[in-house]
């Protein structure tokens, strides 16, 4: 058990500034949240336009694309996945970014239940929307200032489509710390992607993100996060071809597709979830199960991170991240999303949580530190390139107090978005009731006790089993706590 102040027992505002005080970390705390009749700066609209378009978004709020692994098996939608998008119309944000992790094709699924976004699955991406868009208008009297989008992924090294606990990877080059993890061998080059398979690949991009437009969805996002397929890219120094190398190169498939969908598809806006920087594989280590990185010396200069020092791959490197986003945007990106590194591999990273998973490891840094290098990366980074709406990451963790956050966060500039994402497994109308000056719904609030992780790396779907009675109710329920108990003896 982490040994880290648990944000449920800082009783006061000024309590949880005397935390952040003290882990000499800068991030503003408003004394209340506003309702957006005070003048909420989440409540304020904003512009975002590319070419022909501008769309008014309604306010600050964003929903995050998701993996829920509860779709049907040929990738449409069951019950489960079209609850949690009634969920987040009901949230009553107005950016719904990607709704959902949408594989182009059945072999780049996370898992067996994920959605496809493919022909066979044009009926069950209307009705995702279509249900979204009803739920939405009941609960917010219009669709006005709604922007929705479908997220577009390839799982790359992450590949589970046929079995959930059999990971069958397609690499973009040979991670010799992260091969291992998946079982490829380092002389086995069977599992790498030809330039040809990526010229194929490609036009499985610009198919579904033609889909999602005849479907009716304002936007795509190209999923380029959490070392899936277009993030590993990103940091394939050691590929030889016209996908590697230099950073023309190893941009190239990502600005491909995107340039494609521009080109081919004018009417259709397109975003990118981008993990923005990248950090060491972590283990478990020591006897209380801490996370220590892997040893990486013998590696230096460290060629396997995107935003990662060469010299130093523990620090954040933001030089290639700007030069990014700056050729995003001078392709017509409309806005970005921006995220850090992987939960497969560094989760404290990229979800800081109190409580790991049942297969990760002891936080090695009180989650906050966490909460607040994803905010002053995207800080960074939006002061670097001006003009390019941001979407933040890596909210949930701050739990009461992430009102009072966000509110900051839009106030000063640093982001123009605040994006939610387990947190509204457990409570979907968060930014309803915020906006609405309601009271704050204190049991609802995620305490990032990481179910909605442990399930699905147990075949189960995702959802919040402690706080939802719906979830807590459920078959799977009964299932989830036997694998925590499992993991306890063998990992106490």
């Amino acid at each position: 058990m982490s040994h880290y102040p648990k944000i449920a027992q800082l009783k006061t505002v000024e309590a949880f500034r005397a935390r952040l005080a003290e882990l000499q970390l800068d991030l503003p705390a408003d004394e209340r949240p506003l309702s957006a009749a005070e003048g909420s700066p989440l409540a304020g609209p904003l512009e975002v336009s590319e070419g022909r378009w501008q769309v008014m978004v309604g306010n600050r709020w964003c929903i995050h694309a998701m993996e829920g692994w509860d779709a049907n098996r040929d990738g449409s939608p069951s019950e489960l996945t079209l609850r949690r998008w009634r969920n987040f119309g009901l949230s009553g944000a107005k950016l719904i970014w990607g709704g959902e992790a949408a594989a182009v094709q059945e072999d780049g699924r996370a898992n067996p239940n994920q959605t496809l976004a493919t022909g066979q699955n044009k009926q069950g991406l209307a009705e995702l929307l279509s249900v979204l868009k009803q739920t939405h208008e009941q609960s917010c009297g219009s669709q006005d200032g709604l922007l929705v989008g479908l997220q577009l992924t390839h799982s790359g090294r992450y590949c589970k489509p046929n079995d959930h606990k059999r990971f069958e990877p397609r690499i973009a080059y040979h991670h010799p710390l992260l091969d291992p993890r998946v079982g490829i061998a380092a002389d086995d080059n069977s599992r790498l992607w030809t330039d040809d398979d990526l010229e194929r690949l490609i036009d499985q991009y610009l198919v579904a993100a033609k889909i999602a437009r005849d479907v009716g969805y304002q936007f795509v996002d190209i999923k380029a996060c959490h070392g899936y397929l277009l993030h590993e890219f990103l940091s394939a120094r050691v590929r030889p071809g016209n996908f590697g190398g230099d950073f023309a190169g190893r941009t190239r498939i990502l600005t491909t597709i995107i340039r494609r969908i521009r080109d081919e598809l004018p009417d259709l806006l397109v975003g990118v979830r981008l993990s923005a920087f990248d950090t060491l594989p972590y283990q478990p280590g020591g006897e209380d199960g801490t996370g220590v990185p892997a040893e990486y010396r013998h590696l230096l200069p460290y060629h396997y991170g995107f935003g990662a020092s060469e010299n130093d791959p523990t620090q954040v490197d933001l030089a290639e991240p700007i030069k990014l986003l700056k050729l995003l945007k001078e392709i017509g990106v409309f806005a970005v999303n921006l995220s850090g590194g992987s939960p497969y591999y560094n989760p404290h990273v990229q979800r800081p949580a109190i409580f790991p998973p049942s297969d990760g490891y002891q936080p090695p840094e009180d989650p906050l530190v966490g909460v607040a290098r994803q905010i002053h990366v995207a800080r960074q980074l939006k002061e670097a390139v001006p003009g390019l709406p941001t979407v933040g990451t890596a909210y949930s963790y701050l739990q009461d107090y992430l009102p009072h956050v966000a509110q900051g966060i839009v106030r000063q500039g640093w982001a123009d978005f605040v994006g939610l994402g387990r947190v509204v497994l457990s409570y979907p109308e968060l930014p309803a009731d915020v906006l609405a000056g309601r009271d704050w719904q204190r049991k609802k609030v995620c305490r990032t006790f990481s179910d909605c992780t442990t399930a699905p790396r147990n075949s189960l779907p995702s959802g919040c089993y402690p706080l939802d009675p719906f979830y807590k109710e459920r078959p799977e329920s009964k299932l989830l706590a036997e694998v925590k108990a499992k993991a306890r003896i063998s990992n106490p």
